[in-house]
């Protein structure tokens, strides 16, 4: 989740030709990379970057020892994600929605891998960043930081603290706490849509976040079989 939130839509300018290619272009974690190879890439399906070009990683996700990174919306040559077995200490989660270029720049975009020597480490989106330095800075503030800075201060806070508080829209709630385990609507008497997001799982601390209209109107803490109190079942996920 941290990965996600740190990483996704995030802006960087090319340090080197990001080329479109068929396969991963791999940087290990010492940020070294066969340039040999990202030059026959080059030579075989033309850029998606030239040196100093923005690009935005559009897609995160965890496989064994590599975090794949989809760059400005992938080359749409077939969609590497679709088979994979994605997990963040041992519970899966689902693929955030792949967003767009920005400015005008072209959807042939491309995939990185950054691959470790053995299985994926508890890393940081900071660690990424720096590992990818060779071919990509981010110095800049990311799209995401900016957004969050001009947002009202309690929310602004809450979002650092990774909580949910009253007033938040969904796009809050997830930079805030991630993906929810799971959803459910319904409409009340008053044909109000009411979406539940409920994380955690028992037993422990399981947290629902009400919305109304997109905004959140309830956030409840419950507690699952730890000292006597108890909530009701979940439903699986969806």
């Amino acid at each position: 989740m941290e990965l996600e939130r740190g990483l996704t839509a995030e802006f960087a300018t090319a340090k080197v030709i990001l080329p479109v290619s068929k396969k991963m272009l791999v940087v290990h974690s010492d940020g070294t990379y066969d340039k040999s190879a990202w030059d026959n890439a080059l030579h075989e399906g033309g850029p998606a970057a030239r040196v100093g070009d923005e690009v935005q990683i559009t897609r995160v996700e965890i496989e064994g020892k590599r975090i794949l990174l989809e760059i400005n919306g992938g080359n749409h040559s077939g969609h590497w994600y679709d088979h994979l077995q994605v997990g963040v200490g041992g519970v899966g989660t689902p693929s955030t929605q792949t967003q767009g270029p920005r400015n005008g720049q072209r959807a042939i975009g491309s995939h990185i891998a950054l691959v470790f020597p053995e299985s994926v480490p508890s890393v940081k989106a900071d660690d990424v960043r720096r590992m990818l330095s060779p071919v990509l800075d981010f110095e800049k503030h990311s799209a995401t930081e900016q957004y969050v800075e001009k947002l009202p201060e309690p929310i602004k806070q809450a979002i650092k603290q990774q909580h949910a508080v009253q007033g938040m829209d969904k796009d809050q709630v997830l930079l805030a706490m991630g993906k929810p385990r799971t959803k459910s609507r319904e409409t009340n008497e008053a044909g109000d849509e009411i979406e539940d997001w409920v994380y955690g799982e028992p037993p422990g601390k399981v947290v629902f976040v009400r919305f109304t209209d997109g905004k959140v109107v309830k956030v409840e803490d419950s507690y699952a079989n730890i000292g006597g109190s108890t909530v009701p079942s979940l439903p699986p996920p969806r």
